[in-house]
């Protein structure tokens, strides 16, 4: 995983909405004109920072007849989030009490 190409690509304040808008919506996402209004994006924007978020992975786009539908890729957001928390306490001078056991 590249995290840092992953972490980029959200580091842009509506790139971070559009990811979190479908994340709120689930599995099977929104067309693209929806999520356009949603956000309040002409086509030109919301295609820009959809295909940012598609490049790093974050979300998928399917055909769904004449539309295009685009959902949180939730398997990589799970990669990302095992990724950053990975080492969680190795150094640590007490061991973690979590139930994951990650403080």
């Amino acid at each position: 995983m590249d995290a840092v190409d992953v972490l980029d690509s959200l580091a842009h304040g509506r790139r971070l909405e559009l990811f979190r808008l479908l994340v709120r919506v689930g599995p099977a996402g929104l067309p693209a004109g929806e999520i356009g209004e949603r956000a309040a994006l002409p086509p030109a924007s919301r295609n820009f920072h959809l295909s940012r978020l598609e490049a790093a992975g974050l979300v998928q786009k399917r055909r769904d007849g004449r539309r295009i539908l685009y959902a949180a890729d939730f398997g990589r957001v799970q990669e990302l989030a095992t990724f950053l928390v990975r080492e969680c306490c190795v150094e640590a001078s007490e061991p973690c009490d979590t139930p994951d056991g990650c403080c």
